[in-house]
């Protein structure tokens, strides 16, 4: 059967491209050397990317029992990526997701049942191979006419190369795509030998790397199966450049003497991004005027919306050039090297020495968590924070050592990217990648702010690893789970994140989570109950522990709205 490319593939897609980038974040971020050296190529695209698939995943949820249509999706997931890019690889990313929609989703309001005008069927809402290829040269082809001075080796080349490769492939998206895929790779490939800043350095081109990550992504959404990425540094590179091995294994490129004009010494001091309304006779002579200005231009958008990113000296000049072409919003000016600057000066206020983040379900743990000293950052089922909300969350703590708790293993790579954010503001950042709000509550236990900043963050990782984690939660549909078939409105145990247990009834099934966590061994069971859950609840499982496991103590605390049915915690 043909595959091709429908809004679940998408949705696929988009969820798929932010994990990808998500490991290959750091890695990246280690390469960039071009058009600034400031490491966060990586960085930036995962954070595009999140955005893109958040708006991608607010469609689905605004159509919810039915599916929203392809155009809609591919339309959310370029919007998404518009208003959310970061930095000049993360511009130019939403433009080529904004050529993709153009050709795939058409206008507003245009194409909306794709394919199902063909054929009266909703179901086959979805484009061929064929539209597939000239999705992808649309996207080349408008990246390039929105960087005012191109440049070769670099992720305009990558995507030229994807698009020719494309156009020679027969057959269906996944075929295409594919296609894609492997010219986008021999591309990077070729990326040194056609920039001189990134053959002496002996590395890729970082924004180059990053789009094959997502054309990667788009296979396996398009074939059901992972893609791999080939190393961002070329074989052999490491030997005849300054490229060494960090700790972690992670590619990591020393400082390097670069003659090219956008990255030698004495260039533009600020990286200026806003969102901006305007009409596009105002957005042409914008561009003018900040190309005077500086350099790194790309002006990325349309149909009144546009992103603006540049470089240059006077972060002041460019924002008013933005205010006289329309209404600039989302202000980001960054100092290269310092962090972020801002157009109003601040008053200095004394910082703490160390601080707690944490990422908490419901208002009762927000309150449990407030009172240990943490600042919270409130979670919803089904919304879980951006990057950039846990980046303002240590903004709040103002404190120059910040432990980071996201509580949830579906956030390691945001909270990785935030914490990479913050480090680049001057703020040591320590991640402990916690699962539950249970295992944040254990490492909370054994916090000293008075102890060495790295033996502190041991003793909590310590504590946090050292807790298993249960939850109870209640199944939406008919599934197959890891303890066998389970029905819409069965009562679901998980354990470490699978399901262990299946039943009829929340005390019960809890009983049940709970002896099977016990039979490993135990001193401390924590109970965290959902709003809906009753008191009795509680009273049972501490009764059922107290009788079973003599030696094991019981502490149970209200996660208000919001939580889930109930948490468990076994230390």
């Amino acid at each position: 059967m043909p595959q091709n490319l429908d809004a679940v593939a998408v949705r696929a897609w988009s969820r798929l491209a932010l994990d990808a980038l998500g490991r290959a974040r750091e890695e990246i971020d280690s390469i960039n050397v071009y058009p600034v050296a400031d490491g966060d190529t990586g960085t930036n695209l995962y954070l595009t990317v999140e955005s893109a698939s958040q708006a991608v995943d607010a469609v689905f949820t605004g159509h919810e029992p039915a599916l929203p249509s392809l155009a809609e999706t591919v339309r959310a997931m370029a919007h998404g990526a518009l208003i959310g890019a970061r930095g000049n690889s993360g511009t130019i990313l939403s433009q080529l997701l904004r050529g993709m929609a153009q050709v795939i989703g058409g206008a507003e309001g245009e194409g909306d049942d794709l394919g199902a005008e063909q054929t009266g069927d909703r179901e086959a809402d979805h484009v061929d191979g064929y539209t597939l290829e000239r999705a992808l040269r649309q996207a080349a082809e408008s990246a390039y006419q929105a960087v005012a001075h191109p440049v070769e080796g670099t992720v305009l080349t990558v995507a030229t190369a994807a698009a020719d490769a494309a156009a020679t492939a027969e057959g269906d998206c996944e075929a295409v795509a594919r296609a894609a895929y492997e010219g986008a790779r021999a591309a990077l490939d070729a990326t040194p030998g056609q920039l001189a800043v990134l053959g002496r350095a002996g590395v890729v081109d970082a924004g180059g790397s990053g789009l094959v990550a997502v054309l990667g992504a788009l296979v396996g959404a398009l074939a059901g199966e992972t893609v791999g990425r080939r190393g961002a540094v070329p074989k052999g590179a490491a030997a005849k450049s300054a490229v060494s091995r960090s700790g972690g294994g992670h590619a990591r490129v020393e400082p390097v003497e670069c003659d090219d004009p956008p990255v030698e010494e004495g260039g533009p001091a600020f990286e200026v991004i806003y969102l901006l309304e305007a009409e596009d006779a105002a957005v042409a002579r914008l561009r003018t005027r900040l190309d005077r200005l500086g350099d790194s231009l790309v002006v990325v958008g349309g149909d009144g919306l546009w992103n603006v990113h540049v470089h240059v000296d006077d972060a002041g000049a460019a924002v008013e050039a933005g205010v006289e072409a329309g209404r600039p919003h989302r202000i980001r000016i960054t100092h290269f090297g310092v962090g972020d600057a801002h157009t109003t000066p601040q008053p200095p206020r004394e910082r703490a020495q160390r601080a707690i983040v944490a990422v908490v379900p419901g208002e009762g743990l927000a309150g449990l968590y407030a009172e240990a000293g943490a600042t919270t950052v409130p979670t919803r089922v089904g919304e879980p924070p951006a990057s950039g909300e846990l980046v303002d969350a240590i903004r709040r703590a103002h404190a120059r050592e910040v432990v980071l708790l996201p509580n949830d293993a579906e956030l390691r790579h945001t909270a990785a990217a935030a914490a990479a954010q913050a480090r680049t503001e001057g703020v040591r950042v320590a991640l402990i990648p916690t699962r539950s709000a249970v295992q944040g509550i254990a490492a909370l236990a054994v916090h000293e702010p008075d102890r060495r900043f790295d033996e502190d963050v041991v003793a909590m990782t310590s504590a946090a690893g050292a807790t298993r984690y249960g939850e109870l939660s209640v199944a939406e549909r008919q599934s197959w789970t890891m303890a066998g078939i389970c029905q819409a409105g069965d009562v679901l145990g998980l354990i470490d994140g699978d399901v262990a247990v299946i039943g009829s009834e929340v005390a019960r099934t809890a009983a049940g989570v709970l002896d099977r966590m016990l039979s490993a061994g135990g001193e401390m069971v924590t109970l965290v109950l959902g709003e809906s859950v009753p008191d009795t609840v509680a009273e049972h499982l501490e009764k059922h522990v107290r009788e079973a496991y003599l030696a094991v103590d019981t502490v149970v605390y209200r996660g208000g709205r919001q939580s889930a049915l109930l948490l468990i915690g076994v230390e």
